[in-house]
């Protein structure tokens, strides 16, 4: 086995340098546990960026992607596959609507959720109606229609020009959000927690203003919960919290439990606006990725992990504010099931995470002042002990503060 620094020296010259990653080399996992190259173990508090809800090499995950991978790989969307067709079904269940196309990745379910919204709105009235709504501070991902979506500018400047048919306003400014959508709008897109962007919680009354805006002028409401879908915020879906239903869903990140595989459910009559040939993908939704998928929904439901997301999600933030409740120098923690967020303040979120690694906790710095939180459904409030303890002496250092 190579050791870091090897790794280090052979990922600088052959791959793209894209990431900035930790000094760190990860070989195995298990449940909300993961060990680097020297053999120590670290308490996983980031899951993959809220992707490993069932934990690291959860057992049934494991077993359903060994029983598939030795009965069949691959063979186009040309073809039917039974776990493809059963993990549509099961979606469907869970959401009481829709049907799904599968893609491999969140920003390839938010792709497909624009085109297939700009094609409904403009079977409507037969004219073009371009414009998408979409919120400051909000992230859908890196293509170049995602980006554009993406309500942080600051990643747009190496990459413009890009599609102009976005208007972004303030998150949970009601008014403006109402104002920005009109006759030419096809989408209201929207994360019901901004992840990326530090964890904030759209309002009830932001999303409820949201659905109302589309039904007046026949827009469709696309909710993003590729990092709140499947039980992070303690229920299913994000958007369950405000009971606002929206015409399309996308989901990624927890549904393969490390697999790539992302998700665009559309409500039947929206889904009807695509024919043959208008969107398609060669590998989304391989036998593989849902196998791995109806295990990961069968996990979560035999397990409880969504009402576990929801108890322990407030016991984390509980636990966080008391052990901070001293410190002058956290803002605030903030969250949604074990979706959690700590605000500093100033921009030493990257030397905490940095401080935290060091001392066997993963975190990461959603932005310069915050730190974010999203653990494995599974984990434990004994871990949940530790996390805080960890957390809550890393932040009282002033060498990491002020180093």
């Amino acid at each position: 086995m190579s050791t870091l620094d090897e790794l280090i020296a052979a990922e600088r010259a052959v791959h793209m340098q894209v990431y900035g990653r930790q000094p760190v080399a990860f070989v195995r996992g298990q449940g909300c546990v993961l060990w680097d190259t020297a053999g120590q173990e670290y308490l996983d508090f980031l899951g993959g960026i809220a992707v490993m809800s069932v934990g690291h090499s959860h057992p049934r995950v494991v077993e359903a992607v060994r029983e598939q991978v030795g009965l069949l790989t691959h063979v186009s969307n040309l073809f039917y596959t039974e776990p493809q067709v059963r993990l549509a079904e099961r979606l469907h269940d869970l959401l009481g609507w829709g049907k799904v196309f599968f893609a491999n990745s969140g920003a390839e379910a938010n792709e497909c959720a624009l085109k297939l919204a700009r094609r409904w709105a403009r079977g409507t009235d037969d004219g073009a109606r371009p414009g998408v709504v979409a919120a400051l501070g909000s992230f859908h991902g890196r293509t170049f229609s995602t980006l554009a979506a993406t309500g942080q500018p600051g990643k747009h400047d190496r990459f413009t020009p890009l599609p102009s048919w976005f208007t972004h306003v303030p998150l949970n400014d009601a008014d403006a959000l109402r104002e920005a959508v009109g006759p030419g709008t096809s989408a209201v897109l929207l994360e019901v927690v901004q992840g990326e962007g530090g964890v904030r919680v759209a309002s009830e009354e932001f999303l409820k203003t949201a659905r109302a805006a589309c039904d007046e002028f026949g827009a469709a409401l696309v909710f993003d919960e590729v990092q709140t879908g499947l039980g992070r915020t303690g229920t299913w879906f994000g958007f369950q919290h405000a009971g606002v239903e929206p015409d399309i869903v996308t989901l990624a990140k927890a549904l393969g439990a490390g697999l790539p595989i992302g998700a665009c459910v559309a409500r039947e009559e929206v889904a009807a606006a695509f024919g043959p040939g208008d969107h398609a993908t060669t590998f989304g939704g391989g036998p593989v990725v849902c196998s791995a998928a109806l295990a990961v929904l069968d996990v979560i439901e035999s397990e409880g992990l969504v009402e576990r997301s929801a108890a322990l999600g407030a016991l984390l933030v509980e636990r966080l504010r008391e052990a901070t409740a001293s410190n002058p120098h956290v803002r605030e923690v903030r969250g949604l099931g074990l979706l959690v967020a700590v605000e500093l303040d100033g921009p030493w979120a990257a030397a905490a995470v940095s401080a935290a690694l060091g001392r066997r906790l993963v975190v990461n710095n959603v932005t310069p002042t915050a730190v974010r939180l999203a653990p494995p459904l599974v984990v434990s409030e004994e871990q949940i002990e530790r996390a805080v303890e960890i957390l809550a002496g890393v932040l009282a250092d002033p060498e990491v503060r002020d180093g």
